[in-house]
């Protein structure tokens, strides 16, 4: 519980349905309006500092134990950035092996995300009952739609689990391409999901529609504010989620740097650290901190390319442009759910593409080669944005400096200010009640964030809430 001299403080610790933990803290001033909003992860790790001295060759298996919900991602950007450093090409089916290993990732990785963290906001609303707003009571309502949803996680799932061997942290990516080939039984246990998935993400489609035309009066107050966004995209500015080059774009539309090769990042991103949480807190540098925040992820994806190489995906991504208005930028956080359906929909699509590939089973899978340069950087667009592993190693390929920038971590400034947003349009400075509460937790939850290992609960968590007078008492409180 904080105190100063002249606010109050509401503390929201833990915050439910997220990967990782994590607390908000809201300070109101003697007349009870919000000055100030904090999203603090309150959990450190370590990984870039322990990775020292470990061999480059380990990274990408070690590496991928940073999440268990996305691992493949981080397998995938360390396994780039030590193509770097040996300084080859993989073999082209390698590249397409990793690409379905990605696709495969971003599958289960959204559909955990919309159909079991945030749609029992969706479904059950806003204001239920915090017993029952859960999976559990998502599935008495309706059942049919949770285990449509388990099973579209699962094909994501079992497209990592084919390729890699196991479902999470697989060592199957390595430096200068993959372990083993696609098999021909192993090609048919793919292609023979898509059908259901597809008819899973359309469905998932059609369902958030239906939550926007639900809940008109609340989304325009879900983070909806100008940013820049920040992402991957191909030669022709099409959706990229492996290769590319980074483009920025601002809240109006307009491009402020394009064609950026992921290798420079650091010319152009910065890291602030804050006291108060261990979440880094990156920033555009040419604008600077904290006018320079940007965005990252789905909504960013969706705001920045040009088209989408897949037909029912780029339909979809022009009927979501609309949303933009006379911006020609989706700028309200709310919209991340629908950019995931349409990304959902564009992996079940290029999956169906990569598979019929004359080349995705091919034998020649690795190139190998020793240590050609002394630093590499790695990049992909992870589930929740772009991410970029940057290895420093010496002649024996020794890592003697890491660092990773996570997409999480990237939106780390418009989470805060997604906070502030809600809490000044729904808190009162006198009551705390469960559904201001629960608003405020689903604008965290718009961005899907992944704060480490991610371990989920999935029936009732425990949270304590306090709103605090200046003088110290407490002027309302609430546990469950």
């Amino acid at each position: 519980m904080d105190k100063t001299n002249d606010t109050r403080t509401i503390v929201i610790d833990p915050v439910t349905r997220i990967e990782g933990h994590a607390k908000i803290t809201i300070q109101l001033d003697e007349n009870g309006n919000v000055v100030d909003a904090r999203f603090h992860v309150n959990e450190f790790r370590g990984f870039e500092k322990f990775c020292e001295g470990r061999l480059v060759w380990e990274m990408p298996g070690l590496t991928s134990r940073i999440c268990g919900i996305c691992p493949a991602s981080h397998l995938i950007a360390s396994a780039k950035a030590g193509d770097a450093i040996l300084a080859i090409q993989i073999p082209e089916t390698a590249e397409l092996l990793r690409r379905l290993l990605t696709l495969g990732q971003w599958i289960q990785s959204h559909a955990l995300s919309f159909f079991h963290l945030s749609s029992p906001d969706f479904l059950l609303g806003f204001d239920a009952d915090p017993a029952t707003r859960n999976l559990f009571g998502l599935l008495a309502n309706n059942k049919e739609f949770v285990r449509k949803g388990i099973r579209l996680r699962k094909f994501g799932q079992e497209i990592i689990a084919t390729l890699g061997g196991r479902r999470i942290h697989t060592p199957w990516a390595v430096a200068g391409g993959v372990r083993d080939p696609l098999s021909d039984d192993e090609h048919r246990s793919i292609a023979v999901w898509l059908p259901e998935a597809k008819a899973t993400v359309l469905e998932a489609m059609s369902t958030i529609k239906r939550v926007h035309d639900k809940f008109q009066r609340d989304i325009p107050n879900f983070g909806n504010f100008r940013s820049m966004y920040v992402g991957l995209v191909g030669e022709e500015g099409e959706l990229e989620y492996y290769g590319g080059s980074i483009r920025v774009k601002d809240g109006m539309g307009n491009t402020i740097a394009h064609r950026i090769d992921p290798s420079d990042y650091a010319k152009y991103f910065e890291e602030k650290a804050e006291d108060w949480t261990y979440l880094k807190v990156p920033y555009y540098k040419q604008i600077g901190h904290p006018e320079g925040m940007y965005r990252v992820g789905p909504l960013a994806r969706l705001n920045i390319c040009d088209r989408i190489g897949t037909p029912l995906a780029e339909a979809e991504r022009r009927v979501f442009r609309d949303l933009a208005g006379e911006s020609d930028t989706v700028n309200n956080a709310f919209y991340y759910h629908y950019a995931r359906t349409i990304e959902m929909l564009f992996a079940v699509e290029e999956v169906e593409r990569l598979l019929a590939h004359p080349k995705i089973q091919g034998t020649h899978i690795r190139a190998r080669a020793m240590i050609n340069s002394l630093t590499g950087v790695g990049a992909c667009e992870a589930p929740r944005g772009v991410l970029f592993h940057h290895y420093q190693v010496d002649e024996n390929g020794v890592l003697q400096k890491v660092n990773m920038l996570i997409a999480t971590a990237q939106n780390n400034m418009a989470m805060n200010r997604t906070v502030q947003q809600l809490a000044a349009r729904y808190l009162d400075g006198k009551k705390v009640t469960e559904g201001v509460l629960n608003r405020i937790e689903a604008g965290i939850r718009c961005y899907d964030p992944c704060l480490s290992c991610s371990t989920h609960a999935s029936g009732h968590m425990a949270m304590h809430v306090q709103l605090v007078a200046s003088d110290g008492s407490v002027l309302d409180e609430r546990r469950r």
